[in-house]
């Protein structure tokens, strides 16, 4: 099977959100579930996969975290996380803080 040319490939960008609430979130994988469960329930088992989500890091000390998308979901993926109002129990508010088309970009300007 030949592989997909570069031309033809979906471009990425690299999404920084970050996690307000009360008590700091100590679960990366509650935060993935939450965001998951959110962009299933808003745009479907197609839209999902067409925006094509990858959890790359989560920082527990600013919780913030990078998600890798395609270029052309930004927008729905921003939307899916104004709509997260709880993870778990506790109350949050997710803020997405930057996007970026590279990952040391993304590390570099909006994680430190």
């Amino acid at each position: 099977m030949k592989p997909i040319l570069p031309s033809l490939r979906q471009k990425k960008r690299f999404l920084v959100f970050e996690i307000i609430s009360n008590k700091k979130i100590k679960s990366f994988e509650l935060v993935k579930k939450t965001i998951k469960k959110q962009v299933l329930q808003t745009w479907g088992e197609i839209g999902s996969a067409k925006a094509g989500l990858l959890f790359i890091k989560f920082d527990y000390s600013k919780q913030r975290g990078i998600i890798k998308i395609g270029h052309k979901s930004v927008d729905q993926i921003k939307t899916c996380l104004s709509l997260i109002k709880r993870a778990g129990r506790q109350k949050v508010i997710f803020k997405t803080v930057g996007v970026s088309g590279i990952l040391n970009k993304a590390k570099v300007k909006y994680l430190r």
